[in-house]
């Protein structure tokens, strides 16, 4: 045991993964020798992944910054419309490219961001090693509802979902890093992430039902698993999925 402790404040969405009584409000959090903000931050069971600014005393410090007896931590959350370039450095790099990969649970979720337009890796075999090492790898953002996942010190880049229903979970990505300008639907095959081809009518007869085949006349199909998609009913059903999600 230590009589050591600072005071510790979070805000916004952070208070998502404190008890009641810690929300909204300093507390004070015994502190280890040696202790650094990362692994403070990540003993009150916030992942490293979801902190954009940490100020000790006002100033802003890095992870691997040692606390002190009596120190004053403001934890923030990460902010995609604010440019705290100048103040953080905890933040990584932003990546060039918003691609994801998810965890063996959120399968569903997987689907409808292709949908969306967001290259997303999926596999309900992968274990947590590996999808810690594609999101480095591969500058991917992991989304999870994991905690300890993203935890991981490989992981730069990562997203705790809130929700464990897969609209509500398109609607929190897609208000988490600002996609609503970037979304472009039916883009991507639903089953193999690959971006989708233009085919013509003559090219998807084969492939699609002879009723299909004489109403429509625009169809796009997935180099890689030869599905082919056109704007039929479940075109429809599927916007509104996306409706929900940028609701």
């Amino acid at each position: 045991m230590t009589d050591r402790q600072v005071e510790v404040r979070c805000y916004e969405e952070l208070n998502d993964f404190l008890p009641p009584e810690r929300r909204k409000r300093p507390f004070p959090w015994p502190l280890q020798r040696g202790q650094t903000v990362k692994s403070l931050v990540e003993s009150l069971g916030i992942p490293h992944t979801e902190v954009d600014l940490v100020l000790v005393g006002g100033r802003s410090v890095g992870f691997a910054h040692h606390l002190a007896d009596g120190d004053r931590l403001s934890v923030y959350p990460v902010f995609e419309s604010l440019d705290l370039s100048a103040f953080t450095r905890v933040r990584p790099r932003p990546l060039r490219q918003v691609r994801f990969v998810l965890d063996v649970h959120l399968g569903r979720l997987a689907r409808l961001l292709r949908l969306a337009g967001f290259d997303s890796l999926y596999d309900n075999q992968w274990e947590d090693r590996t999808l810690s090492r594609l999101s480095r790898q591969e500058g991917r953002i992991l989304l999870t509802r994991d905690r300890g996942l993203l935890m991981r010190s490989e992981v730069t880049h990562g997203y705790c979902l809130r929700s464990p229903h897969p609209p509500a979970q398109l609607s929190e990505v897609i208000a988490r890093f600002d996609l609503s300008r970037r979304l472009s639907p039916f883009s991507l095959c639903l089953v193999c992430n690959r971006a989708l081809e233009a085919v013509s009518r003559r090219q998807a007869r084969e492939r699609v039902p002879p009723q299909v085949a004489l109403r429509y006349r625009r169809f796009r199909a997935c180099p890689q698993c030869g599905r082919v998609y056109w704007r039929g009913s479940h075109w429809e059903n599927m916007r509104r999925y996306l409706e929900v999600g940028k609701a």
